[in-house]
């Protein structure tokens, strides 16, 4: 008998858009591997369906708050029902910058000088001499991001605005010259490092996202001390936030003074079979309906599953 899965995607963040692509794409390579596969859009409903259709397993193609930061492990938690990505705790540490920052730098991991603070006192005044970057707090996939150039005489207007959605909170960040590198994680295993060229100043929602918007090189062409340090660093980051699964973490490289930074760690990173994770796996041997099966068979258990204290 077929194993039964649920698929989570859509939800409701910013990033709607981007995992109903990756749990389509999930939830076909679990097909082809024989799971019998049910499909949620996750509202405000989940729980209800969860509970209509007790699926075995629940593989979380969401992305964004809500769905990445550990509410919807919470409510998957309630059912004891296994889940893939990072449980609870580490799904909520990933997605606040500054205090994952804080546990990361306390490992030995280096990050890029940060401040946080409101957003309508980081429109008042610069919070750092410019350049920086002031990015929301809470949110994934560089929505929100704003850079504030060399030269600039007031910070963005639009972080005041009353159409800004993401939250208060923002992090002003120094801005880190130089290459944007990629290195996932599998379980225990940093997989490569991938260098990610773009045509804007840093990798943007759109150009994370739009065709032709960004070109992969893996392996990274860098040299081979900074490639020993991502993957290292990459791995180090998974185990600090106590991290499951599949993570990938982004580093910014100053090829000029030889240096990386820890930019952050994405929990539930893209999940196409062309996103930067999956193309990892696949350059190391792992296709892609194999990694989405070991994601769900290596799924998160519940610290009480089927009503049992877990240990």
């Amino acid at each position: 008998m077929s194993r039964h899965i649920a698929v989570l995607l859509g939800g409701l963040s910013a990033e709607r858009e981007v995992s109903l692509v990756s749990g389509k794409a999930c939830a076909d390579a679990l097909r082809n591997k024989g799971w019998q596969v049910s499909e949620i859009d996750a509202g405000r409903d989940l729980a209800a369906h969860l509970e209509t259709i007790r699926p075995e397993f629940v593989f979380n193609a969401l992305h964004g708050a809500w769905g990445e930061d550990g509410t919807v492990q919470g409510i998957l938690e309630t059912f004891g029902v296994p889940y893939t990505h990072s449980g609870v705790a580490a799904s909520a540490l990933a997605m606040d910058k500054h205090r994952a920052k804080a546990v990361l730098e306390a490992v030995g991991i280096a990050c890029p000088k940060s401040v946080l603070t409101n957003r309508f006192e980081a429109a008042k005044n610069h919070i750092l001499p410019p350049p920086y970057v002031a990015k929301p707090n809470a949110q994934g996939s560089s929505v929100g991001v704003v850079i504030v150039k060399e030269g600039a005489n007031r910070p963005p207007a639009i972080l005041a605005s009353d159409d800004w959605p993401y939250g208060d909170e923002i992090l002003i960040e120094e801005y880190i010259p130089g290459r944007e590198l990629t290195v996932a994680v599998l379980g225990d295993r940093a997989l490569a490092v991938t260098e990610i060229c773009t045509q804007t100043a840093f990798y943007d929602y759109e150009a994370k996202y739009a065709d032709g918007g960004s070109v992969h090189q893996i392996p990274a062409d860098i040299p081979q001390s900074i490639e020993k340090m991502a993957l290292e660093q990459a791995l180090a980051a998974h185990r600090a936030l106590d991290c499951e699964g599949l993570t990938r973490s982004d580093f910014r490289y100053d090829d000029e003074n030889n240096f990386l930074r820890l930019l952050e760690i994405n929990t539930q990173p893209g999940m196409t079979a062309t996103s930067l994770a999956p193309e990892q796996a696949n350059h190391v041997g792992i296709g892609f309906d194999d990694l989405i099966e070991w994601m769900a068979e290596n799924a998160h258990v519940p610290c009480f599953e089927a009503g049992k204290t877990k240990g």
